[in-house]
């Protein structure tokens, strides 16, 4: 199964760690095979400060604004005005994990963010109010447990699967296709288009797409000196304007243009 997500997700991550401070926890045992993690944010700022997150092939359940919010799988991007002092704290699932909580199809809240009150069934009005009280990490993580675990999620096996292809992706450069995962799969194409719908909330097509543009936002990040032309052909773009395009769809700027940026990389 994954662990703690893609950090490079996060956009000019020099820029953002002056403003703010990411902590990774891990959730209750009894959540360990649906949620990857939690993650708890604190700022402080005398200025707002416009943060983006690449999006990735997970849900997020989330404390802000007073509720439990439910952040299904988009594909636009995402941003976050921080202002004054505050925290967020909040639990990325495995990429097939949040199906045994929703008991439905995932893709059902793709591209939406509801309250976990209106996804789930349970009142996460109580549950927000106290994580939201203090950035107490010993005091909150138990709060977000304990409202998960009312949920009753029960094993899905077919939901472990998914995570493990949305893993293997993640970890191949060399797959570059659908086709390529669904034969990894021993599964048809379309029988793996099925599986991610359901439980991954989007198509394999996007989730490796995805992944190889994570690569070379880790690449940009790294400080080292990059041809994207070779790298491009390395993550299976056919050219390097390709790469730039798909890039700067999700970024917003060209890989090289972003990897100038001193908010980038240090």
């Amino acid at each position: 199964m994954s662990k703690a997500g893609r950090p490079e997700a996060i956009v000019r991550p020099k820029a953002g760690e002056r403003v703010f401070e990411v902590e990774r926890l891990e959730p209750d045992s009894a959540l360990a095979e649906f949620v990857d993690y939690y993650w708890l944010v604190r700022w402080n700022v005398t200025d707002p400060h416009r943060q983006q997150v690449v999006p990735q092939p997970r849900v997020h359940v989330a404390a802000e604004d007073g509720r439990l919010f439910v952040h299904g799988v988009s594909r636009e991007p995402f941003f976050r005005t921080l202002t004054g002092v505050g925290h967020v704290l909040g639990a990325a699932f495995h990429p097939g994990g949040f199906r045994a909580l929703l008991k439905g199809s995932v893709g059902a809240i793709s591209g939406t963010v509801r309250t976990a009150a209106d996804v789930l069934g349970h009142d996460d009005r109580a549950a927000a109010q106290r994580i939201l009280a203090t950035s107490e990490t010993a005091r909150i993580v138990p709060v977000l447990d304990a409202y998960l675990l009312a949920c009753e999620p029960e094993p899905d096996p077919t939901g472990r699967e998914a995570t493990e292809l949305v893993d293997e992706a993640q970890r191949r450069p060399d797959i570059v296709r659908a086709e390529q995962l669904a034969q990894h799969a021993g599964i048809s194409l379309r029988s793996l288009q099925r599986l991610f719908a359901d439980h991954v909330g989007i198509g394999p097509k996007w989730v490796i797409q995805r992944s190889r543009i994570l690569d070379a936002t880790a690449v940009a990040h790294s400080g080292e000196p990059v041809d994207w032309s070779e790298l491009a052909a390395q993550l299976g773009f056919s050219d390097q304007a390709h790469l730039t395009r798909a890039f700067t769809q999700v970024v917003g700027t060209s890989p090289a243009t972003y990897r100038r940026d001193p908010g980038t990389a240090g």
